[in-house]
């Protein structure tokens, strides 16, 4: 099992993995899930956080631990940060396209306007999705969910949501309870990463 010593920088948004231009390339692998241990102050347990510059996800858990994921993100202006808690979850969630999804590609989206896609293999959101709420919006129409293209994970490709391959979405969906707390930190400049594998 992987385990990695993390320089944790504090932000209004909690503490978070500082990172590097190796740790970002290694996220463009596929590694499975693992567990790494964080430096203090710790984000309390129970929380996901999501790190742009990595494409990771991790899921705290208590003592400083943290199960992390390889992930995609949104691109270009469309990846929101913010605080989110996990309003709905669903298995082999139906998929209706945004109006801003459909704005910006009518050729892609416009056919799904109306009656979606039906939840199964080949929907965008994959096996399992985790819908983000704010207090201030209700549904965000962000999530985290999975996909069955593995090639888009360590990317910036999606229109705004975090996604994971199928597999590593059934894992994280089963350990995360409604109304957890959900970060999405926001791009970091000039920050690094210590510790070594073990």
């Amino acid at each position: 099992m992987k385990r990695r010593n993390f320089i944790l920088s504090g932000l209004a948004l909690g503490c978070l993995p500082a990172v590097s231009s190796a740790a970002a390339q290694e996220a463009t692998e596929l590694t499975p899930p693992h567990v790494v241990q964080m430096a203090a102050p710790y984000p309390p347990a129970g929380e996901v956080h999501v790190i742009p510059e990595t494409f990771r996800l991790y899921l705290t858990l208590p003592e400083g631990r943290a199960i992390v994921y390889p992930v995609r993100i949104g691109k270009d202006d469309l990846y929101e940060p913010g605080t989110y808690f996990v309003g709905a979850k669903k298995e082999w969630p139906s998929w209706t396209p945004t109006p801003g999804m459909i704005e910006r590609e009518p050729e892609k989206y416009a056919k799904y306007e109306e009656s979606g896609m039906p939840g199964g293999p080949g929907n965008p959101l994959g096996a399992r999705a985790l819908y983000l709420f704010t207090e201030e919006r209700g549904d965000t129409f962000l999530r985290i969910h999975g996909t069955d293209d593995p090639n888009t994970i360590g990317r910036a490709v999606s229109n705004g949501c975090a996604g994971l391959i199928n597999e590593h979405m059934i894992d994280l969906y089963a350990r995360v309870p409604m109304n957890s707390r959900v970060v999405l930190h926001p791009h970091m400049q000039g920050t690094t990463i210590s510790g070594n594998n073990g």
